[in-house]
């Protein structure tokens, strides 16, 4: 008899493995790191860091759910030290209100994947979107600052913020690395997210939401990591990036905008510095050639759609197939965008520490150098 493997698509990863379980509205969400060595310093105030920064109820440009998504590591640490074995990690859900959402179990909700997870499942967790819900992300947030850590070790950063937020974008020479976690929309360009926060007051009395951009940028780097056919930096990066919920598309340097271009202009000319290392002179392929990354800065932007709940009227069906209007109310963010930005943060650095891991067998010295006496 042939064997069926199913997989529920949970798990992400190859030697750096991360496994998220729980729903929007049930007793918690959480998430089990395998791959993680030895030795790495890690309690529970450093991953809450990162939670802070995607916690909703922070300001009126967020969901009002007050979550202190406090999270406790339930093994795989040891006297402030990773073990090598597996770390589970849980945030408890504190404040569900499922009855918001009771009304909803008998019709589709334009934007959500209600009508999709009904085909797919024949039944569905209509409390907040269950697994579909933006709340899944708290997990990954978790693991994110395990793999941050790692990152921090090798000397290379993962910074992401608002670049857009519907038509107003960020001007660089107005730009502060430190104004990312002061901005209420996360934008390093203060100037620009007070005009963001101006058009968010506009759709939010409007009933309505707003998209935009978030941008990332990794430094420090090492060349050669990525493989040049299934397992590409890039293309990894954006199933990462993909599988958030709310983006929408993801460009790697000038993206979209090198089909605009000639060879001559796109590509980037390489160079020996004078401390004889390989530089280039540009960076139009976003730090990454052949799906392996080149040494310089990597950097991609992702789409984000407005929030799919919206008070304005919409129209909809039931689940019996009638044609209904319907109007969305509950606690839901006018904007995704700000709190997204420290869960790209964290898919970035999960899957960049999967593929160094991946890269150690890549060359015979890599292995000698750790096994040879």
């Amino acid at each position: 008899m042939k064997e069926v493997i199913v997989i529920s698509g949970s798990i992400y990863g190859n030697l750096f493995r991360i496994s998220t379980w729980g729903e929007s509205h049930g007793k918690g969400i959480g998430v089990v790191v395998d791959g993680c060595p030895s030795g790495l310093q890690l309690n529970e105030e450093m991953i809450q860091a990162y939670l802070n920064r995607r916690r909703p109820g922070q300001n009126k440009y967020a969901t009002e759910r007050q979550e202190k998504d406090l999270v406790e590591i339930l093994s795989g640490v040891f006297e402030g030290k990773t073990t090598g074995t597996p770390i589970s990690m849980v945030v408890m859900n504190t404040n569900q209100r499922s009855v918001d959402y009771s009304d909803i179990a008998n019709y589709y909700r334009p934007g959500h994947a209600d009508y999709t997870f009904d085909e797919k499942y024949g039944f569905r967790d209509y409390r907040g979107g269950g697994r579909s819900s933006g709340r899944e992300t708290t997990a990954r947030v978790a693991a994110g600052a395990i793999a941050k850590s790692i990152l921090s070790q090798l000397g290379i950063e993962v910074c992401a913020y608002t670049k857009s937020i519907g038509d107003i974008t960020i001007d660089y020479k107005n730009c502060n690395k430190e104004n990312i976690l002061t901005s209420p929309v996360a934008m390093p360009d203060l100037t620009a997210s007070l005009l963001a926060t101006e058009l968010l007051e506009k759709r939010m009395e409007e009933s309505d939401s707003t998209g935009g951009v978030i941008e990332c940028i990794v430094t420090g780097m090492p060349a050669g990591i990525g493989e040049p056919v299934f397992e590409k930096l890039d293309a990894n990066l954006g199933k990462a990036i993909l599988s958030i919920g709310a983006i929408k598309g993801i460009e790697f340097g000038s993206g979209f905008n090198a089909a605009l271009s000639s060879g001559s202009k796109n590509n980037d000319n390489f160079q020996i510095n004078e401390d004889g290392k390989v530089i280039k002179l540009s960076n139009h392929a976003g730090g990454i050639l052949g799906g392996i990354s080149d040494g310089s800065e990597i950097i991609f932007r992702a789409a984000v759609k407005p929030t799919s709940s919206i008070a304005k009227a919409q129209k909809t069906i039931t689940k019996t197939g009638e044609n209904i209007e319907v109007s969305i109310h509950g606690r839901h963010d006018p904007i995704i965008v700000p709190r997204a930005v420290v869960v790209v943060e964290s898919m970035t650095a999960i899957t960049l520490v999967d593929m160094l891991f991946m890269n150690m067998t890549a060359q015979m010295d890599h292995i000698k150098k750790i096994y040879k006496k």
